[in-house]
């Protein structure tokens, strides 16, 4: 059997948990730069928000509603993640992290408890622990797991943890599942399969494989076996290592100098190192990308991209920003007002198996690299993020209180709620 556990309205409720004042309002969380909603609560779905919809847009449409609006503060929702996520490794044999929001749950070995129960209890001991409301799916496939947790979601009836065991349960649950709510099944597809009429899942599984197969593709008739209660689909094991690791980002106001391209590249860098560092992976190969506004068609366009092969792999902030500051200079040209950057990382492999280059290689500058990074990783982990930053990662213009500017805030998130549990000049008592 297999469980899936979904924190409902992830990043809403992970704001809700620090104010309960806001229980049975609306609130939406906004993208980077305060784009566009990209996390809504129930309150603010009945009102029509829709997901995707520009903050612009959603402020003179809504204007005079009684609507919460937030920045993202992924630093608070990662946190909250990880709590959960600890909670589930005590309690499953095996979880995979599928998203900062959802894990699966290998039940082998646990047939002869009641999961129905089971799952009700791990619910509610998620939300006493840490505030975060979850739902639970059970089923013999993940694809019918997700089906599960969909209805646990919608319906109070199940008490946050719904179970799909016989095939009476199974057909009732696809019954009620409209196609495009099935897990793998994109707008496309669903567009095509309406098509021939298949409204919901059932109508799906009425199909025959080979029509599957030959109107979708494999994916698609692996979907189709999971929903006939086949498990077929798997799914990447939490801490295995990216195959690329990508940072990117498009800019609140459009950028012409290199010196503040340079310093937005070098965060991308940075970030793409941290998240090395976190999976003890190292990167031998690092890509960097610029590119103008496209729909500003008044001005003229650029594209610039390029990949260097690092001579021994690293996952040390140092170098890899110094890397990315060579490649970005490489691509620059003056007189363009770029919009969007990003950094790749590449040919990533485990930290403790390096090939070294013994013709580049010089130990006492990567060592002395290593015992920087490890410096500042702890002081940031001790006093917060971004407590200590590289020289690179600092924008000219300076803050409120006279120092240089980070990365965090020269993003525009002025709407952003405290670091409530990670940072400590947020949650210590003045």
């Amino acid at each position: 059997m297999w469980g899936i556990v979904d924190c409902d309205n992830c990043y809403v409720s992970c704001e809700r948990v620090f104010r309960p004042d806001l229980e049975g309002r609306a609130v939406v969380v906004l993208s980077n730069n305060d784009g566009c909603v990209v996390a809504r609560s129930n309150e603010a779905k009945a009102m029509g928000i829709k997901m995707g919809m520009p903050y612009f847009q959603m402020k003179q449409q809504f204007r005079g509603r009684d609507i919460t609006v937030f920045s993202s503060n992924y630093e608070l929702y990662g946190d909250m993640s990880n709590r959960v996520m600890s909670i589930l490794r005590n309690e499953a044999p095996e979880v995979l992290q599928y998203s900062i929001d959802e894990a699966f749950l290998n039940l082998k070995g646990m047939e002869a408890l009641n999961l129905k129960e089971w799952g009700e209890k791990l619910s509610a001991k998620i939300l006493q622990w840490t505030g975060m409301p979850v739902s639970i799916g059970i089923a013999k496939t993940k694809t019918l797991a997700k089906v599960a947790s969909r209805l646990a979601k919608k319906h109070p009836v199940y008490k946050k943890c719904c179970i799909i065991e016989t095939n009476g349960q199974r057909e009732l649950a696809l019954r009620n599942t409209e196609i495009g709510d099935v897990w793998g099944i994109g707008r496309r597809w669903r567009e095509r399969m309406q098509q021939h009429r298949v409204r919901t899942a059932y109508d799906f599984t009425q199909w025959s494989s080979a029509w599957v197969k030959s109107t979708l593709n494999i994916a698609g008739l692996k979907t189709w076996k999971e929903l006939w209660g086949e498990d077929c689909i798997e799914v990447e094991a939490e801490g295995e290592r990216h195959r690329s690791i990508c940072t990117s980002r498009s800019f609140a106001e459009m950028i012409e100098s290199l010196d503040e391209l340079s310093t937005q590249v070098s965060n991308f860098a940075i970030h793409c190192a941290e998240k090395l560092r976190q999976e003890n992976s190292v990167a031998a190969s690092l890509s960097v990308f610029i590119e103008t506004n496209g729909f500003r068609e008044d001005l003229p366009q650029y594209q610039g991209c390029s990949t260097k092969e690092m001579a021994t792999p690293t996952n040390t902030s140092i170098e890899v920003a110094a890397m990315a500051r060579d490649i970005l200079t490489s691509i620059y040209r003056s007189g363009y007002k770029y919009k969007r950057a990003g950094v790749t990382v590449m040919r990533i492999t485990n930290s403790k198996v390096v090939e070294t280059n013994f013709i580049d290689y010089d130990a006492g500058r990567w060592e002395k690299a290593e015992r920087i990074t490890d410096a500042i990783d702890n002081i940031n982990k001790l006093l917060g993020k971004e407590t200590v930053v590289l020289g690179s990662q600092q924008y000219a213009e300076t803050n409120d209180n006279g120092k240089h500017k980070k990365f965090a805030e020269a993003i525009r998130r002025g709407l952003r709620s405290r670091g409530y549990s990670t940072n400590p000049n947020d949650f210590l008592l003045h």
